[in-house]
């Protein structure tokens, strides 16, 4: 099932989209006010029938990132392509280690405030280094919590899979020798367009990530080049904290990042990014660099 968030007269609503994804129909109840709340009831209602006619052309409506405001932080992973990590590792702008391929999990945060939906600028203006960056990631969504999950269950805690773009401010990131302040920025962090459940993605190492900047395909790689994959991340995560539902794991991009070219190619005023993983579908979004 595909589910999204989204603005209809007034009113942000949770809904599936169709076979064809051209109309949404709304979840009715506590279900369909939030993401959270329908990942928290989804059990009770997936299978419930709603008034046919509730079902709304999707031009009709403003997609929101699924999880327009999430509970916490982001939890994402670094360096985990192989060959974004020998990339990254060669750009200079590297100051977490000194190896390739780390040896454990990078684990970071990204700040809610960061997340915006599909087609909301992204305000590279914040960053007054101008070396904004882009970087196009699947991301885990938590169904079930837990804590020292086993790696044989770990799929088991997935409810679905979206896509996010891993903004990042590089030069920040460099300066503070820490990722937090430079992947925090308010807007930094693009998601959607929908989050499809783990029963129509079982097997998520088969799924291929796109990214293009103008029409310019930059990232072009599978999940399955992870180094780390989904249920070792899930793995590593609970060993030290509790995973909630609603919990957003970024598992990672892949080679093709901006400060993988010589020079670099950062994001500038009047870009276009869009992330494809299907079926997914495609996060796109603006840039806006040109301050007041």
């Amino acid at each position: 099932m595909k589910l999204v968030s989204y603005v209809f007269e007034g009113e942000v609503r949770v809904g599936r989209l169709n076979a064809a994804g051209t109309a949404v129909q709304t979840f009715s109840g506590e279900a369909g006010g939030n993401m959270l709340s329908l990942i928290r009831l989804f059990e009770q209602v997936k299978n419930r029938d709603e008034d046919p006619l509730d079902w709304v052309e999707l031009d009709r409506v403003q997609l929101l990132a699924p999880i327009p405001r999430p509970a916490r932080n982001i939890l994402c992973v670094g360096k985990n392509y192989h060959q974004h990590a020998v990339e990254f590792q060669a750009s200079g702008f590297d100051a977490s280690a000194s190896e390739n391929t780390p040896a454990f999990p990078v684990i970071f945060t990204k700040a809610p405030s960061t997340v915006i939906g599909p087609e909301a600028a992204i305000p590279a203006y914040l960053d007054y280094s101008e070396s904004t960056d882009y970087e196009g990631e699947l991301a885990v969504v938590i169904g079930r919590g837990g804590r020292n999950i086993a790696k044989e269950d770990a799929l088991s805690h997935v409810f679905g899979y979206t896509i996010v773009n891993d903004v990042t401010a590089r030069t920040l990131q460099q300066s503070h020798r820490q990722w937090y302040l430079g992947k925090s920025l308010d807007g930094y962090c693009p998601m959607g367009p929908a989050i499809v459940t783990a029963d129509d993605i079982p097997s998520p190492e088969r799924l291929q990530l796109k990214t293009w900047v103008n029409g310019e395909l930059r990232q072009d790689a599978g999940v399955a080049d992870l180094i780390f994959d989904i249920p070792t991340l899930i793995v590593t995560l609970s060993r030290t904290m509790s995973l909630e539902s609603g919990d957003i794991i970024a598992t990672g991009t892949c080679a093709g990042v901006g400060i993988g070219f010589t020079p670099p190619k950062f994001l500038r005023h009047g870009d276009r990014v869009d992330i494809e993983i299907q079926p997914i579908g495609k996060l796109s979004n603006p840039v806006i660099a040109l301050r007041d």
